[in-house]
């Protein structure tokens, strides 16, 4: 077994599994290293970032003990084994401007005995948690999105979350795009390490054919596939009106409070016929969308999508991307002339016209796709989101990397 430093004197050691091949981080106690995950909320509550905890979480146990705590949707306290997880729910006693306010989520902080601390923003009740807490084990971040609409809770909430920070040994940013558009990170730009997410391509990469098939009957030949939430910020309203000036149909996957507005807006616009609102779909029912769609949209409008996940999965299953050029991740992961084409936010026109290019050729369709497939391989797979998330924690723990020098992968 072999023995290295960490911080504060204490010996750590990095000790294969058996017959696994993975190098897990040890404590001299020869427990491996424990991990704390602190989030909003968790699975089966549907949300990018509440997937993306579960993702990270189910691949990190392979290295290390992980923990998780989040807050409760009813106001019972609630601890589950989920996928050999334990979740802490703390129970919700109100909300204010979004935010669950969660006191138990301060106990079950205390009670943790984790060597890493790693807080998942935007979520103010954990930072208030995490500070009542006292817990001493060291702190991380993932920045996942500016607070930018709630101004209600940013603003006075900054001189917390500025203390918070000067506990904070590292802050994982999705992109270099939001280290420096973000008026927060730039004033941790010292902190800031870019790991972008990363997707299992497993799900996507054997569709059901007779599924795809059936979609291009019903809707083909030239489909145009939208996934998100049904909120001001996806900006669908401009994928509605851009259906005026196409010739094909636009499936819009997604559930949320705009539907009834959207559904109004595609008959006023006269395209009710070109736009299927579809509902919510997940997981292998999501899969044969991306594969039966010609060209993926993703036309949101303010940085609230800090990253867009869902092109990486559109990508994945070699579909070209049409996004906007907003200042934050969106336009990192589609590039513009390489996996997809990037319009101006909020202009129907514009929109409409990359789509009908992208339609009306095959070949740039096939290159773009080709290049999107690649790119998800090379730079988007969870197994290296999860790689340089470890080779972080290493660095916190001063520690020399955990991953076998064959996977590892720098920190940026």
């Amino acid at each position: 077994m072999e023995q290295i430093r960490a911080g504060d004197g204490e010996t750590l050691s990095r000790s294969r599994r058996r017959n696994s091949g993975r190098a897990c981080l040890m404590t001299k106690r020869g427990t491996r290293v424990r991990i704390l995950q602190v989030g909003k909320f968790y699975p089966p509550y549907a949300g990018g970032i509440e997937t993306h905890l579960e993702e990270l979480c189910a691949q990190l146990r392979n290295f290390a003990d992980v923990e998780v705590i989040v807050a409760n949707t009813s106001r019972r306290n609630i601890t589950e084994q989920i996928s050999g997880i334990k979740v802490h729910r703390a129970g919700t006693v109100a909300h204010f401007a979004n935010v669950p306010i969660s006191p138990g989520m301060v106990a079950a902080i205390r009670r943790s005995n984790a060597d890493i601390v790693h807080i998942h923003w935007p979520n103010p009740m954990a930072v208030l948690a995490y500070l009542a807490s006292g817990h001493t084990g060291r702190l991380v971040l993932t920045y996942h999105s500016d607070i930018v609409k709630q101004r209600a809770v940013a603003l006075p909430f900054r001189p917390i979350f500025n203390l918070f920070m000067t506990r904070c040994r590292a802050v994982i940013a999705t992109s270099p795009n939001y280290v420096e558009t973000s008026p927060v990170l730039r004033r941790y730009r010292q902190l800031c390490h870019v790991i972008p997410y990363g997707i299992s391509t497993e799900r996507l990469a054997t569709p059901d054919p007779a599924a795809v098939a059936d979609l291009r009957r019903k809707y083909g030949p030239r489909i145009v596939v939208a996934v998100g939430r049904l909120v001001y910020y996806k900006g669908f309203e401009y994928l509605v009106r851009a259906m005026r000036s196409v010739n094909g149909r636009a499936l819009i996957i997604g559930d949320g409070p705009l539907d009834e507005k959207l559904r109004s807006l595609a008959a006023s616009c006269g395209v009710a016929d070109r736009v299927v609102f579809t509902g919510e779909k997940s997981g292998k029912d999501l899969a044969p969308y991306f594969h039966a769609a010609d060209v993926f949209a993703l036309p949101s409008i303010a940085r609230s999508e800090a990253f867009g996940i869902v092109q990486l999965e559109a990508m994945a299953c070699g579909k070209p991307v049409v996004n906007t050029s907003l200042d934050s991740g969106v336009p990192f992961v589609s590039l513009d002339g390489v996996t997809g084409l990037t319009v101006p936010p909020a202009e129907p026109e514009s929109l409409a016209m990359a789509i009908n290019q992208l339609l009306d050729d095959d070949n740039l369709r096939s290159r773009y796709g080709e290049a999107g497939r690649r790119r998800v391989a090379q730079e988007f797979g969870l197994e290296k989101m999860v790689h340089r998330t470890c080779e972080l924690y290493g660095q916190i723990l001063e520690s020399i990397p955990l991953i076998d020098e064959e996977k590892a992968v720098p920190v940026t």
